[in-house]
């Protein structure tokens, strides 16, 4: 699925940055370009990065 129609940016992409390292939409952005028009995605990333930090063993 498409979370970023302008840049078409799938949530699976948005999940590799994440495993790769990224931990805030900015991150997100830099790596695939996602946010970087409209930005009308940011929230939909913003929600999945919340979800994968709530996946996230602690230490």
């Amino acid at each position: 699925m498409y979370v970023c129609v302008c840049r078409a940016v799938t949530e699976n992409e948005v999940h590799d940055c994440i495993t790769a390292g990224a931990r805030s939409a900015r991150q997100v952005r830099d790596a695939t370009g996602a946010g970087g028009d409209c930005a009308s995605c940011v929230r939909k990333i913003c929600a999945i990065l919340k979800r994968s930090e709530e996946l996230m063993p602690t230490a």
